[in-house]
């Protein structure tokens, strides 16, 4: 396990370095040999989440390895907020609508309010950059359930592109060659504009999931962190009162 958290972003300049600069070693964008193998991963994540293969395009699924129990992992996730350090929230601020994790909105740069009434720049969406609801959340899993599944599932809107946004947590599967005990998965799925079922043009997709792609790595190793230095510390006291 992991003996430091992450460190803590301070600035806009801090989380561009930590979220968009920094690479981190794990390699969290699933790989497929072909597009078919692609299709049908992701249709079995959609299908588990419940939500029908056809209502949207996935444009990635990120996966990562905790060395934690699912149960511990998740927990961690439902502390999410404006506060999270292992989100850029001096990029794009968490803010609970209300306080409740239901009900999120994404404010670029945390601002609710821009100059002189400007909502839009080129008709991307600024305040708020995407509204987050939730569809479902599964906190339990199912009796039935063999990987101990738990996820949070939003629907979104605004100019942030996706139209869903998923946090997944389930047991590893040693036949999949997954060591860790827990894995990690985020996934979205596109809403461009209203187009569920269309991929961005090249000249915009291109840095677009560049960018993407290593905002999402680094939160996800950034919860990989700092859940199991939590555990660790937790360990660690536990050690230290038995042997009083």
């Amino acid at each position: 396990m992991n003996n430091a958290p992450p460190i803590r972003s301070r600035n806009i300049f801090t989380d561009i370095w930590y979220f968009l600069l920094f690479k981190p070693k794990p390699a969290t964008l699933q790989a497929f040999k072909n597009e078919e193998d692609r299709e049908n991963y992701n249709k079995r994540i959609l299908q588990r989440l419940g939500i029908k293969p056809d209502d949207f395009t996935i444009l990635n699924i990120h996966r990562i390895g905790v060395n934690a129990p699912p149960s511990y992992m998740f927990n961690e996730l439902l502390k999410w907020n404006g506060e999270s350090t292992c989100w850029p929230n001096h990029l794009a601020k968490v803010d609970r609508i209300g306080n409740r994790l239901e009900n999120i909105r994404v404010l670029l740069f945390g601002r609710s309010e821009w100059p002189f009434g400007w909502k839009s720049i080129f008709g991307i969406r600024l305040v708020p950059l995407f509204l987050m609801n939730s569809i479902r959340f599964k906190k339990v899993p199912d009796s039935f359930d063999f990987d101990n599944a738990r996820y949070l599932l939003y629907e979104c809107c605004g100019g942030y592109p996706i139209g869903f946004f998923s946090m997944y947590v389930r047991s590893s599967i040693a036949d999949l060659g997954e060591k860790e005990p827990t894995q990690l998965f985020l996934i979205v799925g596109f809403n461009f504009y209203g187009k569920k079922n269309k991929a961005l043009s090249g000249l915009i997709n291109i840095p677009w999931q560049s960018i993407h792609n290593r905002a999402t790595s680094n939160v996800l190793y950034r919860l990989k962190l700092l859940c199991e230095w939590r555990l660790s510390k937790i360990h660690q006291q536990a050690d230290f009162l038995e042997h009083l």
